[in-house]
């Protein structure tokens, strides 16, 4: 069995990014582990599911960001999903400081919805049960640059604002609530404008719904990043002389065309207390003294579909930086599943949408590790 894409943390993560761009306008910290020359303003544009891998094999659909110098590629971190990726990148550190540990988290006992920020498979609001500043308690890099005075502004979708992850992970920037392609654009456009220092971070999501809907590279993920090329392409072209547009991804995907259903397999289920994380990440709580059982049945089951170590095995291998907060620590499985090839492991009655899908992420492979770090300045 081939050795799973590890994350670089601290080299070349997705938690790197944002201290670079820091220090690009002049915000005192740490040597960064990115280049990026001195800036008065600075965009970021994380484009959901822009895998590296991806983007090479459709370069012709976006010839423009294929034609851009990268800095990367760069790592996401594990799990490499949208919440845990967007907490690195918005705190500067890995997954095991910051604690948001997968799309559905184990936190105080409960299973959160970290993107919902609900409880799992319900609509329970738990943004004042489980406060989304102590949940995940690092302050962000967009408040380190407020606190220097640059102008910082989070340009996302409207149902965003206020929200938990945006709490957890972006919190810091004055919010300017988008609806669609045009004011994604004009609104990281004019986050840039005006005197002193700038810093936007501008977020488009449909690359990854794409992807999740009719799998990627399927014809209207292409179509779909063709537009963000054009979307890059074009505020590129009306940045100010002294800006920089950053763009990259907080993972990649892959088709799923093997699934080990977790509620309706007794043997997956013997021994567990709780599954928590993703298809393609899974942490497995077992119920007391059931560890070696649990890690051993999953191991046979799964096969080479998944690399299956104990909890203490991932921590120590270092799959979620070291070393890992103690309010982290607890959140990580007794046992840690990370999916191979197609595999997935679903949960068909608690995430059945989820389940049904056949592009996934999450895992340690290059197509969902690997993300691009791509860097645009005006003609």
């Amino acid at each position: 069995m081939t050795a799973p894409l590890l994350p670089e943390y601290g080299r070349r993560s997705l938690a790197e990014v944002l201290p670079a761009l820091l220090a690009a306008l002049g915000v005192p910290g740490p040597p960064p582990a990115l280049a990026v020359p001195p800036v008065r303003a600075a965009v970021l544009l994380l484009v959901d599911g822009l895998g590296s891998e991806l983007l090479r094999r459709h370069a012709a659909d976006a010839p423009f960001l294929a034609g851009l110098p990268d800095v990367g590629p760069l790592t996401s971190g594990f799990p490499s999903s949208t919440s845990v990726a967007l907490a690195s990148l918005g705190t500067g550190v890995p997954p095991g400081a910051h604690g948001l540990l997968g799309i559905v988290l184990r936190a105080d006992g409960e299973l959160l919805d970290t993107l919902r920020w609900t409880t799992h498979g319900g609509r329970v609001d738990m943004r004042d049960r489980l406060v989304p500043e102590e949940v995940q308690p690092v302050p962000t890099a967009l408040e380190r640059a407020a606190a220097d005075g640059v102008g910082v502004t989070v340009v996302t979708l409207r149902e965003f604002d206020g929200s938990g992850l945006t709490r957890a992970a972006l919190r810091g920037g004055r919010f300017q609530a988008t609806h669609a392609l045009g004011d994604l654009a004009s609104g990281v456009l004019a986050a840039t404008e005006g005197p002193g220092r700038r810093l936007c971070y501008g977020y488009h999501r449909d690359l990854d719904a794409m992807g999740h809907v009719y799998g990627p590279g399927s014809l209207p993920w292409r179509l779909q990043l063709a537009q963000i090329d054009r979307l890059a392409e074009l505020v590129a072209e009306r940045l100010p002389p002294d800006a920089v547009l950053a763009i990259t991804g907080d993972h990649g995907m892959v088709a799923v065309d093997r699934r080990y259903d977790a509620d309706t397999d007794p043997v997956l289920a013997d021994g567990v207390a709780q599954l928590s994380g993703d298809p393609r990440a899974r942490h497995v709580h077992v119920r007391r003294g059931a560890r070696d059982d649990v890690l051993a049945i999953w191991t046979e089951v799964l096969g080479d579909g998944a690399w299956v170590v104990s909890g203490e095995q991932a921590v120590a291998d270092g799959w979620f930086g070291l070393p890992v907060a103690p309010h982290a620590r607890n959140r990580i499985g007794d046992v840690v599943v990370a999916a191979r090839g197609g595999t997935a492991v679903i949960r068909s009655r608690e995430e059945r949408l989820i389940s049904r899908m056949p592009g996934q992420h999450g895992s340690l492979t290059p197509d969902e590790q690997l993300v691009p770090l791509l860097l645009a300045r005006a003609p």
